[in-house]
Order: C-alpha cells, then sequence, then structure tokens
C-alpha cells in the first residue's frame, strides 16, 4: 500500500462561508454541523475507498439535486489524484449520482485559495419514486487514491487556484 494523503477539515471561516451561501437558515447550527464534521476512512481493511460522509441530514426527492460542502480537503502527494464516486449501493438503489460523474481532487487543489474544500454535487436520479433519506453522519460516497501520468514532452508550469473549472480559465 502507498501512503501518500491526509485528510483534514477546512478552517472553520472556509466551511461556514461555504455554507451559508448554500443554507441560508443554518446559521445558530453552523459550528455544531462544523464540530461533527467526519473525516473520511474506510470501512474495512480491503476497501479501496475513504467514505464521505453527510454532516447534515438529507432528504433527496427523486430528480432532486443537492451541492453539498464536506468540510473536507485532502493533501495528496504529486502524481495521484482523488476519485470521488457514489456508494455503490446509493448508486444501486436509487441511481444516485455525482454531478459531475467522476470528481476529480488533484493534488495541486489543496492550495486553493478555499484550502482545496471539497463539494459534493449529487442527483437522487431513480425513476421508482424512491426518496433517499440519509442521517447526518451517514456514508454518501467515496473517494479512491490513483496514480495518473503524463507524456514525455508535458511543459505545464501553471498553477490552479480554485475547483470546478479553473484549470481551464
Amino acid at each position: 500500500m502507498y501512503r501518500i494523503a491526509k485528510f483534514e477539515k477546512v478552517s472553520f471561516e472556509t466551511f461556514k462561508t461555504a455554507w451559508n451561501n448554500l443554507f441560508a437558515d443554518t446559521e445558530a447550527e453552523i459550528q455544531t454541523i462544523y464540530d461533527n464534521i467526519k473525516l473520511p476512512v474506510r470501512a474495512t481493511r480491503g476497501s479501496a475507498g475513504y467514505d464521505f460522509f453527510t454532516p447534515i441530514n438529507i432528504i433527496l426527492h427523486p430528480k432532486e439535486t443537492l451541492l453539498m460542502p464536506t468540510g473536507v480537503r485532502v493533501k495528496i502527494d504529486e502524481g495521484w489524484f482523488l476519485g470521488v464516486m457514489p456508494k455503490s449501493g446509493l448508486g444501486f438503489k436509487y441511481r444516485l449520482q455525482m454531478d459531475n460523474t467522476l470528481g476529480i481532487i488533484d493534488s495541486d487543489y489543496y492550495y486553493s485559495d478555499n484550502e482545496g474544500h471539497i463539494f459534493i454535487k449529487m442527483t437522487n436520479d431513480n425513476n421508482e419514486d424512491k426518496i433517499l433519506n440519509l442521517t447526518a453522519g451517514a456514508s454518501v460516497c467515496q473517494g479512491i487514491f490513483l496514480p495518473f501520468g503524463i507524456t514525455r514532452d508535458d511543459s505545464v508550469s501553471l498553477k490552479r487556484n480554485g475547483g470546478f473549472g479553473s484549470t481551464s480559465k
């Protein structure tokens, strides 16, 4: 096994700003939500994925979408990335999907102005009228660390600052 990364919480201020931009009515609860953030962990020794947990109760009706700040960042060694995808059971039962299909967390995202804050945008895409109901602290998606290669003539020197399409700006 390669030990190539470390999960951390983003600062309270970064989390509060992101959370308040999305959920206006939780100001009184924000410190409690932040304090209860669980860092991703593997469920078993054989698990490839690190489970990400919901910081609040989530109810997603069919075809509803939620953008959720996780309060989590990850410091990853160069040459690796974190792929974020739904938990297989939730994908199977609810067709829960990440709206970007597979979230890619690059190693340099950690150094962005938002501290590399990982967001999860998910949709309950089932067509059987199943409501997804997760309690705070439930496992919602998983991240798997993967190595990557570059071409022999690669000469990129630009640095990132931001997420969600920031590398194309």
